[in-house]
């Protein structure tokens, strides 16, 4: 019965934090996270840290979600590397705070360019490696054309990625609006 009353004032502990909604969006963020291969702790403090919209030290985090304090310490520090998250000091107190962007806009280009640049970037170097390479030529027809088409692709997707980067945000919601209408442009 012990679990339960954990699980149940963990629960209450978030909800007190950010309402019942606000509760079920930090608890589903961690799930989601964890399916794209990020820990459940550092999805629910990005999810709670965007959902507060204001500067958290680690001990109130670690207060609000009822996970140990060296998980949170750990997680802040995975969240900085992906600079969804940075240090903030509020006058009279002493602890570091912490707080992530409050435009989901920015915050998905923050996710596309760490991830383009942790998993996308390497394996197109790769690629260019592989076509590059003097054992390339060796190799049979069907491999070399596979092999250069991946690379095309590749290529033409990391360009297309940058200049969705690089567009205001008023440009990419236009864009999104678009929808079908861009393929019948196309057509």
């Amino acid at each position: 019965m012990a679990a339960a009353s954990t699980t149940s004032d963990a629960e209450d502990a978030l909800t007190d934090a950010v309402g019942a909604t606000g509760s079920r969006f930090v608890l589903h963020w961690g799930e989601m996270g964890t399916r794209w291969g990020v820990s459940r702790t550092v999805s629910q403090i990005h999810a709670l840290l965007y959902l507060l919209g204001r500067p958290m030290h680690a001990e109130e985090i670690a207060e609000v979600l009822q996970v140990a304090r060296s998980n949170v310490s750990n997680s802040l520090r995975e969240l900085q590397n992906w600079n969804l998250a940075r240090v903030v000091h509020l006058a009279g107190d002493r602890r570091d705070h912490f707080e992530t962007a409050q435009d989901p806009w920015e915050l998905v280009r923050i996710v596309l360019r760490e991830r383009k640049e942790r998993e996308f970037d390497p394996t197109l170097e790769f690629l260019r490696g592989c076509v590059g390479s003097r054992e390339f030529a060796r190799e049979d027809a069907q491999t070399q054309r596979r092999l250069r088409e991946m690379l095309a692709l590749a290529e033409g997707l990391s360009g297309w990625t940058e200049e969705m980067l690089g567009l205001e945000t008023a440009a990419l919601k236009k864009l999104l609006r678009l929808g079908a209408r861009v393929q019948a442009l196309l057509k």
